[in-house]
């Protein structure tokens, strides 16, 4: 269940990032809707990262393998004070450190560079074995879309951090099914269980359920993990919701009036 303050900071997000992505034109509304909710629960409640420990030998490790929900990664850490409002309002433009894929190099609390589907999770795999071999303790996360699972990386990755036992990851994977207009995934579950890890199912809008998946992986996993966020994208703004024509558009001046008003 949503706290009521945590419901308005999404809100108030969302709002934010319609309009950056009005004035930008340009950005992933659908997948960022579509993970928002599990961002700010990791950023705010799970992940041992804040900006004075984004160097830290003993901090967390988030990879944003989807990035062109890079909206909602960059929002998350406004929100987080990582970066600053103007930063994240210049979105797109000229000379922005804020393109439409985040780069590490530039934006302050992002630990890997995306760009290609499916990478984000090879990354963790090899942050996550780097660190079982050196006896470091901390964790990493890496939030994977329901399309990457497509690529043959996803799965070799699994291989591996199966192998490995690599009880310190966790991968979140964003399920809002959108997939399943190339290739159907079901049932999802049983093949994430047959690689030797933990599954997870939760509801991917519930910041309890989301807390709660990830704490238990923090505190007792004995293997890695996969929670199977399942998602809506677009979720919360009934025209974009599972409405593939909004997984890359910008609003219009009367359609962003309308979600906007939606959301208040």
């Amino acid at each position: 269940m949503l706290k009521l303050s945590d419901k308005l900071i999404i809100k108030k997000l969302k709002k934010e990032i319609l309009e950056i992505c009005f004035n930008a034109k340009e950005g992933h509304l659908g997948s960022s809707f579509s993970i928002l909710d599990i961002l700010y629960v990791l950023y705010t409640h799970v992940l041992d990262i804040t900006p004075n420990k984004k160097n830290s030998n003993k901090r967390d490790y988030f990879i944003l393998s989807k990035g062109h929900a890079s909206l909602a990664h960059a929002a998350v850490l406004y929100e987080k004070n990582f970066i600053k409002l103007k930063e994240l309002r210049s979105y797109c433009s000229y000379d922005s450190i804020l393109g439409g894929h985040l780069d590490r190099k530039k934006v302050n609390g992002v630990e890997v560079s995306s760009g290609s589907l499916g990478h984000g999770i090879s990354i963790a795999v090899g942050i996550a074995l780097g660190l079982k071999i050196k006896k470091i303790q901390n964790k990493v996360f890496v939030v994977v879309g329901d399309g990457e699972i497509n690529e043959g990386t996803f799965w070799e990755s699994l291989l591996i951090a199966s192998n490995k036992n690599l009880n310190n990851l966790c991968c979140i994977v964003d399920y809002n099914r959108s997939n399943d207009l190339s290739i159907k995934l079901d049932p999802l579950k049983h093949k994430l269980d047959s690689f030797g890890f933990t599954v997870l199912e939760i509801d991917g809008h519930c910041h309890e359920e989301i807390r709660n998946a990830t704490m238990f992986f923090r505190k007792t996993s004995e293997k890695p993990t996969i929670v199977l966020a399942n998602t809506i994208k677009g979720k919360g703004v009934r025209v974009m919701e599972n409405n593939p024509e909004w997984h890359h558009k910008s609003p219009n001046i009367d359609e962003l009036n309308k979600m906007i008003k939606e959301l208040s």
